[in-house]
């Protein structure tokens, strides 16, 4: 008596449906890592977070929802090893920012300029400007400091950073692309 087979059954793999989880989970991991690392040189250290979900958001797009998540996870990941007096601004400030890069990528998707070339450097300049306004706007209510230490000092530093993170994700973007359109293994397997 022969026993009956059962069918096979094939199941076909989500394998690009949760890359942009792995991808944003990753950058951010490498951005912590680089923020913990950067040296502090004449007060401005290039805030890597933001360059690297900058980068994320610039690859896959995501909706305002998921750019505020993208932000909140980034604020919690930068406050222990923030040097700054209020570690806790950043949540506020991480959120600002990352709205930003999705608005941005929004409106020149909008425009059918979402392939611009140079839209990571746009992404990177703008995201860390809003984000480091907010910071140091809470961190001068916080430490009571008057408008004009916020103007003449730290919006030029906020600036420089910005121009700083600007090449910073210009720089990257490509290499990230790569890796995130990457299929993996070869055609032989």
């Amino acid at each position: 008596m022969e026993k009956e087979m059962p069918e096979l059954i094939t199941v076909e793999s989500a394998r690009d449906s949760h890359r942009w989880v792995a991808i944003t989970a990753l950058l951010l991991a490498i951005g912590v890592i680089l923020h913990t690392i950067s040296p502090n040189v004449g007060g401005v250290t290039p805030n890597w977070t933001i360059a690297m979900y900058s980068i994320t958001t610039n690859l896959t797009h995501p909706g305002i929802l998921r750019a505020l998540g993208t932000g909140f996870v980034a604020g919690l990941t930068i406050i222990p090893s923030s040097k700054s007096a209020f570690p806790m601004g950043n949540i506020a400030s991480e959120l600002a920012g990352s709205l930003t890069a999705c608005l941005i990528v929004k409106a020149f998707v909008a425009v059918h300029l979402g392939k611009f070339k140079l839209l990571p450097i746009i992404i990177g300049f703008f995201a860390t400007l809003v984000s480091g306004s907010v910071f140091t706007n809470i961190l001068c209510v916080v430490l009571g400091l008057p408008f004009s230490t916020w103007l003449k000092v730290m919006l030029p530093v906020v600036t420089v950073v910005a121009v700083l993170n600007a090449v910073i994700t210009q720089v990257l973007y490509k290499p990230v692309e790569k890796v995130f359109y990457t299929t993996g293994g070869s055609q032989d397997e």
